[in-house]
């Protein structure tokens, strides 16, 4: 039995294999629902529903919530599964966990308030608020948009430069809001990754207690929650805040690129070229493009593993990874995986341009993870080479 970084939460133990298995059932759940979610612009509350009862958005909480507390390679594993049967619900499978662990850099009393409260947290960091103070808190008010899961989620994150009195400057924040206490606007109707239901939210003078607002900009300096007693198994304190919080986005395309490949290969087997009349699985054209489309694969699967033993390593190496390395090994990760997808594509011809099919939908989702702004693949390179030379590239992750 596989029990890679579980811990046992009270004497119940929740294996890796229960995380994938659940994922499993999450990701077919998604994919029987999938025309569904795309009229619709959002999963299913089913589909979110199983997320929480399989344990999986709880998987990053830190242990003293009696929760599985996972380490990167298992919530990796997990985002993974789910992605081979829908890449919305990988979306949500990778960011509701890894929000859900958020209030673990606030302090202990807004910690306790949000996790104990048991709801989803969705969040969108672009610091696009003012906030106003307000006796002990201060008040939010802006428009954010691209808030995943905001539709099924009680808390929601958003991003505001704050000007508090014990600093010189602006700190960037993100304070925690109840969704009952903000305007959702249902405007996501995009070309792909719609079951995300990454709407708009729009905040007016919502008052926010200092305990429920996490200040960015500590958090990724220090790797630490502001109480001087923490637990230091937790790994999100031992690893760069933004590169590890960027985690999911490569897993995603490497599932839906593992599909693809599965379906190329199902197609090429059964199909005969009109124009000579050889089986495709036996002519040399497919079985080439198969062949380097698979080690391509490999190659990224190579990258993210080397991206979290970065991770894992960071603080042991002396915390010298720059956020740009993680960007472009991310990043090229994710590249891969959109080349394997046209080219998927691409060979197939028209047999595979019928809309609601595997390919169809497939490929939209992984092109659509890589126009994310942090899975920007030229803005990745142009970053890690003026570190290369010893320039500063001013990226978060």
């Amino acid at each position: 039995m596989l029990k890679l970084a579980i811990n046992v939460m009270n004497e119940t133990e929740v294996t890796l294999e229960q995380l994938l298995a659940g994922a499993e059932k999450v990701g077919k759940l998604a994919e029987q629902e999938a025309k569904m979610a795309e009229q619709n612009a959002t999963v299913s509350e089913n589909v979110v529903n199983l997320i929480k009862e399989t344990q999986i958005s709880r998987m990053m909480l830190p242990k003293k919530y009696e929760g599985p507390q996972v380490d990167l390679k298992a919530f990796a594993k997990v985002v993974r599964k789910v992605a081979n049967y829908n890449l919305s619900a990988a979306w949500l499978t990778y960011l509701y966990p890894l929000h859900n662990m958020l209030p673990a850099f606030l302090p202990l009393s807004g910690r306790d308030e949000i996790v104990n409260q048991g709801g989803l947290i969705c969040d969108i960091f672009a610091a696009l608020g003012k906030a106003e103070k307000d006796g002990d808190g201060y008040r939010i008010s802006g428009k954010w948009n691209f808030v995943s899961g905001v539709l099924h989620s009680d808390w929601v994150g958003v991003g505001v430069m704050i000007q508090f009195p014990d600093s010189e400057k602006s700190q960037y924040c993100l304070p925690m809001l109840k969704v009952s206490e903000v305007e959702i606007v249902k405007n996501w109707d995009t070309f792909g990754l719609r079951g995300t239901g990454s709407n708009q939210v729009i905040a007016e003078d919502v008052y926010v207690p200092m305990d429920r607002i996490l200040r960015i900009e500590p958090a990724e300096a220090t790797r630490r929650p502001p109480e001087a007693d923490y637990d230091q198994d937790y790994p999100f304190y031992h690893v760069p805040f933004f590169p590890v919080f960027y985690l999911g986005f490569p897993y995603i395309a490497l599932g839906g690129a593992e599909r693809i490949l599965k379906e190329f290969k199902e197609h090429t087997e059964k199909r005969v070229r009109l124009m000579d009349g050889v089986r495709e699985s036996e002519s040399p054209r497919s079985q080439r493009v198969l062949a380097e489309m698979t080690t391509e694969f490999h190659q990224a699967e190579g990258l993210m593993e080397k991206y979290i033993d970065l991770l894992v390593d960071y603080e042991k190496n002396g915390a010298t990874t720059t956020n740009a390395e993680f960007f472009a090994l991310r990043t090229k990760a994710i590249k891969i995986c959109v080349d394997i997808a046209v080219r998927a594509l691409l060979t197939l011809g028209g047999s595979a341009l019928y809309k609601g099919g595997a390919m169809e939908l497939f490929l939209r989702d992984i092109l659509s993870v890589a126009t994310h702004k942090t899975s920007l693949y030229e803005d990745a390179v142009a970053a890690y080479g003026k570190e290369l030379f010893g320039f500063s590239s001013g990226v978060r992750g």
